[in-house]
């Protein structure tokens, strides 16, 4: 039997407890930690979180986890991002200037646009249940991935006012239209994937998905 061990990165920011209860909801043994050896040995690993960008990076640099997350990704160990965690994997963010992220996954985060065409103003930050739907244009399979055994249109619950854009199109797996904007919802590259949703917030439907990263 595959083992549902996962540990939950602790760096000050993001929602811990809740993370949890979704994880342990599939039967999964979880360790929620800031301690580096923990979490370099971690069979699978998520990095939760809320807030600002610039914030949560300097969190993440203060404890020297920004290179440890860099060698624990060439070892294989599957990451999941969630909400700005997801953020955070991609190479820098506009949000208040510019930071660098991770750089685990090529690409930029970029404000929401909050213009539609028609002329109608978008609410921002975008707040609420949207439903995920594959790239335009593209062929995508979602077996192996997050998404396994999820219906298109399935609605999942969002908080953000910034989206992640990768820069190569075939680390976009899912998204969801808000206005004009496609919003990248999930994204993976290899081992490395992230879901700008809040799954653990998403019934059951998000609890899936969460349990199909255990099965990774």
């Amino acid at each position: 039997m595959t083992s549902k061990a996962v540990t939950v990165i602790d760096y000050g920011v993001g929602n811990l407890l809740s993370v949890k209860r979704g994880l342990e909801y599939n039967n999964a043994s979880v360790s929620i930690t800031g301690d580096p050896d923990k979490i370099l040995n971690a069979e699978r690993l998520v990095l939760p979180g809320v807030g600002a960008f610039a914030n949560g990076m300097s969190e993440l640099n203060k404890r020297d986890f920004v290179d440890l997350l860099s060698a624990i990704s060439l070892k294989g160990t599957p990451i999941l991002g969630i909400c700005l965690g997801m953020q955070f994997l991609l190479d820098q963010s506009e949000e208040f200037g510019i930071t660098k992220g991770l750089g685990l996954i090529p690409g930029t985060v970029q404000a929401i646009q909050p213009m539609a065409q028609d002329g109608k103003k978008l609410k921002i930050p975008h707040i609420g249940w949207s439903n995920i739907i594959k790239p335009r244009d593209q062929d995508i399979n979602w077996s192996g991935t997050l998404l396994e055994g999820t219906d298109e249109t399935s609605a999942v619950y969002f908080v953000h006012s910034f989206m992640a854009q990768p820069s190569n199109p075939n680390h976009l797996i899912a998204g969801c239209l808000y206005g004009d904007n496609f919003i990248p919802a999930v994204i993976q590259s290899e081992n490395i994937m992230g879901c700008q949703f809040h799954p653990e917030k998403s019934g059951k439907v998000g609890l899936k998905m969460l349990n199909n990263f255990l099965g990774l």
